[in-house]
């Protein structure tokens, strides 16, 4: 990878808990696959999918009154890498049932993403979600 690249690009943004920093993390991400020369990735949709689903979670879950929440994001060259840091207690996980519009961002991500998981920090966590830059997407006809 080129260092300069590397050096130009931001790879982490802090926001605070308020309902536009969805789409600020998301423009964020969209940002960050430009300088990486990855534009036209054909994944850039599902990573920017679960972006806007990791934060949504952070803020309705994971973001205390007064605080906020990091999007760190990761290429080596091989792997996208979303992270999403908080500082709520709890670990997320898949609901069973979903009801009206809301349950089912985990659903998605689970669905787009490689890999995902969450790892505990002193304070919080970090909910991860992993894409691979070489996979082609399965298509599949119902």
């Amino acid at each position: 990878m080129n260092d300069v690249t590397e050096l130009l690009c931001p790879r982490e943004q802090f926001y605070v808990r308020e309902r536009r920093s969805v789409p600020a993390a998301r423009r964020f991400a969209a940002q960050s696959l430009r300088c990486w020369g990855l534009a036209d990735w054909p994944r850039a949709d599902d990573m920017s999918l679960c972006v806007s689903e990791l934060a949504t979670n952070a803020l309705l879950h994971g973001v205390p009154p007064g605080r906020g929440f990091l999007l760190r994001l990761r290429y080596d060259g091989d792997v996208v890498r979303v992270e999403v840091h908080d500082s709520g207690s709890g670990v997320p996980k898949i609901a069973e049932e979903t009801y009206g519009e809301g349950g089912r961002g985990l659903v998605l991500v689970t669905a787009l993403a490689d890999k995902w998981g969450v790892v505990e920090r002193e304070l919080g966590k970090v909910v991860w979600a992993e894409f691979e830059t070489s996979a082609v997407a399965d298509v599949q006809l119902v």
